[in-house]
């Protein structure tokens, strides 16, 4: 097999992860991921007694599920074999280099019947920053760089927990929109969460102040709002599914049904002449 591409730097990520624990943290979208995880929680009403998370901001999410292993999310996961009843992946899945292989590292981190619980970011995410960058760059400099990181969308997302071999796979989105006096103000709080670029093709040295310029201006006129400032929209795809187990639910064989739909609609049944068919 081959190996996946290196989309992702992940010595560049874990210095930007840094820079904004070591400054002021915008954590809102963590704290947003941590109400979703503990509804659902809530809505499954079983007790875990195992759990894991994984995530690039332990301090965080220790404080959130106090009895957990916290691992950070390396491309190759600190997880035992069949060792917890929970996983938890945070706001790491969309910087993986192998995704797929994220997931299946966490479905064999779990017991049988276990829970796996993952929140990314999905294909709407910062769409009107990457729509003004592109054309900003285009205009200033004649020519596209790598800078938003590629963010699947929901449906391919789902399939991804089927490749990984997880029963019962949802995967539903938590769209958020947030304001913003400016796209400079918008832009530091993306250095305040540890999510500005770290691909592994983008520009090794600073954008050109022009561009940047020219994309705040372009942001201004096309998303601002009637208070006067900019939204950005996050979107935020929860994963779940369950470790395969010999309890749980099976969907029955087609064809056999002891019942026809009409009869449980109470409903006339009309059949189909050969020109209908």
């Amino acid at each position: 097999m081959t190996a996946p591409p290196v989309l992702f730097d992940r010595t560049a990520l874990t210095r930007h992860r840094a820079r904004a624990l070591n400054g002021t943290a915008a954590l809102f979208l963590h704290d947003a991921v941590a109400v979703e995880v503990q509804e659902r929680l809530i809505e499954v009403n079983r007790t875990f007694t195992t759990p894991a998370v994984v995530t690039g901001f332990p301090t965080f999410w220790a404080e959130q599920v106090p009895n957990a292993a916290i691992v950070p999310d390396d491309d190759r996961l600190g997880l035992a074999p069949a060792a917890h009843d929970l996983v938890i992946h945070a706001l790491g899945l969309h910087w993986a280099n192998d995704p797929v292989g994220q997931l299946v590292q966490s479905r064999l981190a779990l017991a049988p019947d276990g829970l796996f619980l993952g929140a990314m970011f999905g294909g709407q995410t910062l769409h009107e920053l990457r729509s003004v960058l592109a054309q900003a760059e285009t205009q200033v400099t004649g020519g596209l760089s790598p800078r938003v990181a590629p963010m699947g969308e929901i449906r391919d997302l789902g399939a991804l927990l089927q490749r990984a071999g997880f029963a019962m796979p949802v995967a539903d989105s938590v769209p958020l929109a947030v304001t913003y006096q400016s796209a400079w103000h918008l832009i530091r709080d993306l250095r305040a969460m540890g999510e500005t670029n770290a691909m592994a093709g983008r520009l090794k040295h600073p954008t050109r102040r022009a561009v940047l310029t020219q994309a705040a201006d372009l942001y201004a006129q096309h998303f601002t709002g009637p208070d006067g400032r900019i939204r950005a929209s996050f979107d935020i795809v929860m994963l779940t599914g369950w470790a395969p187990d010999a309890s749980q639910p099976k969907p029955l064989r087609p064809g056999s049904a002891a019942q026809r739909l009409a009869d449980a609609l109470g409903a006339a049944e009309q059949r189909l002449s050969p020109r209908d068919s």
